[in-house]
């Protein structure tokens, strides 16, 4: 039997402990931090299951592979919804509608009476839009949650607190994201900033996104009148806490979506660093006895089940077993 240390709980260490036990490997997950969570960007994330609206800026590979989450994460986790994304845009920004049309596929144009009927909470505000049927979301800190429910009763622990660098059995999964940047010295940090609000005053069924020459938004609807409000993109490794002027500029944007958040009860307010290789791809490698599953930037929830799969695979199958470095990049 395979026996396989994955270094990191976060979405790539679950995701690939879950395909490495389903293919009957022996796996043990080491966690330096001291519960589910804590020290991971996962726990900070969207959940937008939305390869198409990725497509946007990021090459046709993540759209492909992204693709491939939303039946992945629909039969390992509940509450994933499959109700779309909606684009909108304020009036004197229109322009920034049609830009993301000519990046983007999958979509249908949405007059007013069409932006009133997704979102009726949203009617009168935005004369059109575009809307993704095909995509999803789920909230990250409930799948993350689940997976690790799926894993217990696989038999799979998660021991938090262990350093997985000196306490490794097996072969080794590192799926430590930024703090890996030891030993992957190509790996830049990328920091993101989110909120989440607490509102009764407007109901979403599905995550919108506000575009905004300035600063594109996203709000993404969760259980108990809760919403995720973000995300900043700043090329800085540095973390600490939501900086005053993200604050101003997502609360701002939130606000101009709809004026219900200005009077929202503000919840939450976390940064964190997103691990990302210069290419903003993620990898798997293979450099002397380490596996590597890193570089996952915006796109883990959307990306990590395939690369799970391929970490899977490639362990369990003994591939390249005589190579000193192997990667495994998009496409």
């Amino acid at each position: 039997m395979t026996r396989v240390t994955i270094l990191g709980a976060g979405v790539a260490g679950l995701t690939a402990a879950l395909e490495l036990s389903e293919r009957g490997a022996e796996v043990r997950v080491v966690e330096r931090a001291a519960r589910l969570g804590e020290s991971a960007c996962s726990w900070c994330a969207g959940g937008m299951l939305a390869p198409w609206c990725e497509g946007e800026s990021a090459p046709a590979q993540v759209v492909e592979l992204g693709a491939l989450a939303l039946d992945w994460w629909a039969r390992r986790v509940p509450g994933v919804r499959r109700n779309g994304t909606l684009v909108v845009a304020a009036p004197r920004d229109a322009g920034e509608i049609d830009r993301f049309a000519q990046r983007t596929q999958r979509w249908r144009r949405v007059d007013e009476a069409g932006v009133a009927a997704l979102e009726p909470d949203l009617a009168g505000r935005f004369r059109s839009g575009l809307f993704y049927p095909d995509e999803g979301h789920l909230d990250p800190r409930a799948a993350l949650g689940a997976l690790r429910d799926s894993l217990a009763a696989r038999g799979v622990q998660i021991e938090y607190g262990v350093d997985g660098t000196t306490a490794a059995e097996g072969a080794v999964l590192d799926c430590r994201g930024f703090a890996a940047r030891d030993v992957l010295s190509d790996l830049r940090g990328v920091r993101g900033e989110m909120l989440i609000l607490r509102t009764r005053e407007i109901a979403l069924s599905r995550p919108v996104r506000f575009l905004h020459p300035r600063i594109p938004l996203y709000v993404t609807p969760r259980a108990d009148g809760l919403f995720m409000v973000g995300a900043t993109m700043i090329e800085s490794s540095g973390k600490g806490g939501v900086t005053t002027r993200s604050a101003i500029e997502l609360l701002s944007a939130a606000y101009a979506l709809h004026p219900a958040f200005g009077e929202a009860e503000i919840v939450e307010m976390r940064a964190d660093v997103r691990p990302a290789f210069p290419d903003n791809l993620p990898r798997l490698m293979r450099r002397d006895a380490v596996w590597h599953l890193n570089g996952f930037y915006r796109h883990g929830f959307l990306l990590s089940p395939a690369f799970a799969q391929r970490a899977a695979e490639a362990i369990v199958k003994g591939h390249a077993e005589h190579e000193r470095t192997v990667v495994m990049a998009c496409g």
